[in-house]
C-alpha cells in the first residue's frame, strides 16, 4: 500500500491482537487466526500483527515472519496489517523488509535497545527503518524513546515515509506541543491505553490503538464513537464499568498489560494463552477476580 493511502486509513481504532502460545509456549498460529477472524467482523481500521501486546520482544525473527503471514492471510486486504520492528538498526532493517515481502502495508518502528542514545543516533536508526522499504512508516514514542518537537519535526523531514506517530507515554502537553510545531505533516494517534482514549481526542486526534479490541471491540468501537462527538455522559459508565476496571487489574504487576489480556481472552471463548517470561501469568486468585470482572462483559461481547 502506497504510504499516503495507508495514511488515509487511519481513522478510528487500531488494533493490538496478542500472539497466542500454547502451554509449551510455541505459537499457537491456529489460535491467532480464529482471533483475527472474531476482530475483523468489527469494523477496525487496522491491525498491528505482533506488536507490544503481541510480545513482540519474545518472538524470534522467524516466529515474528510467522505471524506477519497468519495475519496477512486473513486480513485479506479488508484492513490493512502493519508490524512491529525494533531492537537494533540491523535487525529492524531486516524485520521491516522481510515484513513488506510477506505482504503487509506498513511498519511500525519500535524505540532502539540504547535507552540513552543521541539525537543524531535516534534520526539515523529511524532513517534507516525508513529507507528499508517503500511502506508507510510509523514511529512509536514509548518507554524511554521521548521525543521533543523539534526531534520529531526533524524526523518528519527527513523520513519520506513517515506518515503516522503513535504516542505511549500518555504527556498530553508534550504532545500538543509536538502536534503543535508539526502540524498535519503527521498523522496523529493515541497509543498509551483505551482509557486515555478521551483525553487523546480532546486533543483532535480521532484514531486510537486498543489493546481492548482483542477482547471485546464493540467496546472499543463505541469509545471512539463517543469520544469523537465529546459525549462525556456516554462515556462515563464506559470507563466506570469496563475500561477502569480492566486497566487497574493491568497496573498491579509489570507486564500486566498482555497477562491481564490473554487471560480475559480465555475467558471468553478466545485464544490468549501463557505469556513467554520474562513476562508473568496472573495469579490463581486474580484468574478468579478477572472471571468475576469478564462475566459484567457481557453486553460488550
Amino acid at each position: 500500500m502506497d504510504p499516503h493511502e495507508l495514511r488515509k486509513q487511519f481513522n478510528g481504532v487500531i488494533a493490538f491482537p496478542v500472539t497466542p502460545f500454547n502451554p509449551d509456549l510455541s505459537l499457537n498460529l491456529a489460535g491467532l487466526q480464529k482471533n483475527l477472524e472474531h476482530l475483523l467482523e468489527y469494523p477496525i481500521c487496522a491491525v498491528i500483527a505482533a506488536g507490544g501486546t503481541g510480545e513482540m520482544y519474545s518472538l524470534t525473527p522467524a516466529e515474528q515472519l510467522q505471524v506477519v503471514r497468519a495475519t496477512v492471510a486473513v486480513a485479506r486486504r479488508r484492513v490493512p496489517v502493519l508490524t512491529a520492528v525494533g531492537f537494533n538498526q540491523q535487525l529492524a532493517v531486516e524485520m521491516a523488509q522481510q515484513a513488506a515481502v510477506a505482504g503487509v502495508d506498513g511498519i511500525l518502528a519500535f524505540p532502539p535497545y540504547y535507552p540513552n542514545a543521541e539525537t543524531e543516533g535516534l534520526l539515523a536508526y529511524y532513517q534507516a527503518i525508513g529507507k528499508a522499504t517503500a511502506l508507510g512508516l510509523a514511529i512509536y514514542a514509548r518507554d524511554w524513546a521521548v521525543f521533543n518537537a523539534d526531534t520529531v519535526a526533524q524526523l518528519a523531514k527527513s523520513i519520506p515515509t513517515l506518515v503516522a506517530w503513535k504516542d505511549g507515554h500518555g504527556d498530553m502537553r508534550r504532545y500538543q506541543l509536538i502536534m503543535d510545531h508539526v502540524g498535519e505533516r503527521l498523522h496523529w494517534i493515541g497509543g498509551a491505553g483505551d482509557d486515555l482514549a478521551p483525553s487523546y481526542y480532546g486533543l483532535g486526534i480521532r484514531t486510537y490503538t486498543s489493546s481492548l479490541a482483542n477482547i471485546a471491540p464493540q467496546l472499543s468501537l463505541q469509545l471512539h464513537e463517543l469520544a469523537s462527538r465529546n459525549d462525556t455522559a456516554g462515556l462515563a459508565p464506559l470507563l466506570r464499568n469496563y475500561v477502569i476496571p480492566h486497566y487497574d487489574m493491568r497496573a498491579r504487576r509489570k507486564g500486566y498489560e498482555v497477562s491481564v489480556v490473554k487471560a480475559q481472552m480465555d475467558l471468553v471463548g478466545l485464544h490468549g494463552g501463557p505469556v513467554r517470561p520474562p513476562l508473568v501469568n496472573l495469579r490463581a486468585e486474580e484468574v478468579d477476580e478477572i472471571r468475576r470482572l469478564t462475566d459484567g462483559w457481557r453486553a460488550m461481547l
